[in-house]
């Protein structure tokens, strides 16, 4: 069973950091790209970040994000992470990690991030 658990949100000020956890079992991690993913309030969820497959050389953000977020795999612990660095009010949303959109059978809970002063 395919199963992407997500920690590390919280409340943060404008401006401030955050660092996301994603961690993963049911996969062949290291086989597998990895993608964040977001939902902001009343809103569709929309991509992140991707990180490529074994040693993650290619890495992808969205426009919104660049610049700002960074993603790094640890294969050996079966965990990506996303650095967020000056977050904005924008970028509120609760964050979900999975693989390929086309590929995705589950979400996990994801974790909320808010971003406000």
């Amino acid at each position: 069973q395919v199963q992407f658990v997500e920690s590390g949100g919280g409340l943060v000020q404008p401006g401030g950091s955050l660092r996301l956890s994603c961690s993963a079992s049911g996969i062949n991690f290291g086989d597998s790209a990895i993608v964040w993913y977001r939902q902001p309030p009343r809103k569709q969820r929309e991509f992140v970040a991707r990180i490529s497959r074994d040693s993650g050389i290619t890495k992808t953000f969205a426009d919104s994000v660049k610049g700002r977020f960074a993603i790094s795999r640890d294969n050996a612990k079966n965990t990506v992470y996303l650095q967020m660095d000056d977050l904005r009010p924008d970028d509120t949303a609760v964050y979900f990690c999975n693989v390929d959109i086309n590929l995705v059978r589950s979400w996990g809970q994801g974790t909320q991030v808010t971003v406000s002063s």
